[in-house]
């Protein structure tokens, strides 16, 4: 029996993450002697794998730059890990909605974040949420969103099919990844891009509160609750 799939994005859709991104990004660049990008900028780029972000942050920095800029991320980032569940707290009803989808037999979940595996690492092991999961991709396994390489290779790794896969995601980003593997895309309010742009971007369902994911999700799969 082929089993349904709720792929979740990270940052922006499981936990808050904004302040520390904002935090960290800053850091990086001025570390290096660069302007640091504005928030807005930066909150534009979540999604995205680290090195696509920083470029995008700063066209005008070099391969070599961009890699640099990212490294001074990843150690800033690594830290400040241990103010985790401070800086970067679980969205309101994430655990509730997380465990009545796991409660099913007939559901895998999985992760597909532009987050590094040392950072989604970390973030799983701090708020208790590792054995939820049947399948993570990040950053480190292949292409940026909205390349949908994550959630094809999720799919094949646990048997499923895109008929019966519905990516969980706060970016449009997350919505093109879905649709471009075929699978549902299922957009929620409270990260990072308003309505309009995850509509535009393929959203087939959004939910406003965390306790709507998994009738929604659900309801995409054509699965009772």
């Amino acid at each position: 029996m082929t089993p349904k799939l709720v792929l979740f994005d990270c940052d922006g859709t499981l936990v808050d993450s904004q302040q520390m991104i904002v935090a960290t990004m800053t850091e990086a660049f001025t570390k290096l002697g660069h302007a640091p990008p504005d928030r807005a900028g930066v909150l534009s780029i979540i999604g995205l794998s680290l090195p696509e972000a920083v470029g995008r942050l700063d066209p005008s920095l070099d391969v070599a730059r961009v890699a640099l800029v990212a490294e001074a991320y990843r150690d800033t980032y690594q830290a400040m890990q241990f103010r985790l569940a401070e800086t970067a707290p679980l969205y309101p009803g994430a655990l509730d909605a997380l465990r009545t989808l796991s409660g099913r037999e007939d559901v895998l979940l999985g992760i597909v974040t532009g987050k590094s595996r040392r950072g989604l690492d970390a973030i799983l092991e701090t708020h208790g949420l590792t054995n939820l999961f049947s399948v993570l991709r990040t950053a480190d396994d292949g292409p940026s969103k909205p390349h949908p390489f994550m959630v094809v290779d999720a799919m094949s790794a646990l048997g499923g099919d895109a008929s019966q896969t519905v990516v969980v995601g706060d970016t449009g980003y997350d919505m093109l990844m879905a649709r471009a593997a075929g699978a549902f895309a299922l957009g929620v309010t409270w990260g990072y891009n308003i309505r309009d742009e995850l509509s535009q971007a393929g959203a087939q369902e959004l939910a406003d509160d965390f306790a709507e994911v998994p009738s929604l999700a659900m309801g995409l799969l054509g699965a009772k609750e």
